[in-house]
């Protein structure tokens, strides 16, 4: 879908994408010196000799027999790198100069790469907080029983909201756990806002938007996300620059199926189907009353017969 069509739709529905709102190892021991022996074990010297002494003929000795070569020691796996701290982000960033703003800026990927074209990724966000903690069971059901791998973006507040949901799509290998933020924020460095949220204020606050629920998802995952978007999928493109810093590779969209959760099922359903191969589908599945899991359902049956395939977005972006 074109952005200008993503922009439309963001008017229409008004509250688009705001649904969810307001050590080293320590050194092997020194071995003891051998015990000098006491006074009893030592032998009395060898007395004087009178006569010129005569060299000993040196006694042969055999060729040192060649030692087998040492086993191979698999090389340690590298060490991930450290997460820049909010202190080095602060003072790196601290006179950038944002030149752009909103959904579609540098660092957003919007499509998938050439190769993986021909499937659609879909990813679902799940906002938290007092505007969107709910859990969509009937979105997630329909994925399962197509077998539609898709990523979903968990929000620090959704997570704390639904543990035992949490860690029953985390051991699921058809879904990809992604970074949807800590308190659902746009992405900005001079405090730029979206839908009526407000944004981060600096450089700071970015750090601590992205790191501090990829800190929360890396604990409890093993292994941090690969994948952010932020609160409104707003950004300003030095944000866009402070997740690359953070290691988070950014997931923007080119198709908006259910326009912030507030489209009902029909339209939803059309969306899914205008989506063309290599898209990023965006919506919801925290709005389990919403129009989004029936217009799934009703989607993914044609799509599937017509031959689309779907993917997770690490395995598109490998």
């Amino acid at each position: 879908m074109s952005l200008s069509r993503r922009t439309l739709l963001v008017a229409a529905a008004g509250t688009t994408l705001a649904a969810c709102a307001p050590t080293t190892s320590p050194a092997p021991p020194v071995p003891t010196a051998v015990p000098v022996p006491t006074s009893a074990a030592v032998t009395t010297a060898a007395p004087v000799p009178t006569e010129e002494p005569v060299a000993p003929t040196p006694t042969p000795t055999a060729a040192p027999t060649p030692e087998a070569p040492a086993p191979e020691v698999p090389a340690p796996a590298p060490a991930p790198a450290a997460v820049p701290t909010r202190a080095f982000i602060t003072a790196r960033y601290a006179d950038a100069v944002p030149g752009a703003w909103g959904l579609d800026v540098p660092g957003v990927l919007t499509t998938l790469p050439r190769a993986a074209a021909p499937a659609v990724a879909l990813t679902f966000d799940a906002c938290g907080g007092p505007g969107g903690s709910g859990y969509d069971a009937a979105l997630v059901d329909t994925l399962r029983t197509h077998g539609v791998p898709a990523t979903l973006f968990l929000n620090a507040r959704w997570i704390d909201a639904n543990p035992a949901t949490f860690e029953s799509l985390a051991a699921d290998p058809l879904f990809e756990i992604a970074n949807h933020g800590t308190a659902h924020r746009p992405l900005s460095v001079t405090g730029r806002s979206a839908y009526g949220i407000a944004g981060t204020r600096d450089p700071g606050e970015v750090h601590d938007e992205i790191a501090g629920n990829l800190a929360k998802l890396t604990g409890l995952l093993g292994r941090p996300p690969a994948f952010f978007r932020s609160g409104t999928a707003h950004y300003d493109d030095v944000a866009t620059r402070i997740a690359a810093d953070l290691g988070q590779r950014i997931a923007g969209f080119s198709t908006n199926a259910d326009g912030g959760a507030t489209l009902p099922a029909a339209q939803v359903r059309r969306e899914l189907l205008d989506a063309d191969p290599g898209a990023v589908v965006i919506a919801h599945m925290n709005h389990p009353n919403g129009g989004t899991a029936p217009g799934l359902a009703a989607a993914l049956p044609t799509l599937l017969a017509a031959g689309r395939t779907f993917t997770r977005l690490s395995d598109a972006f490998r």
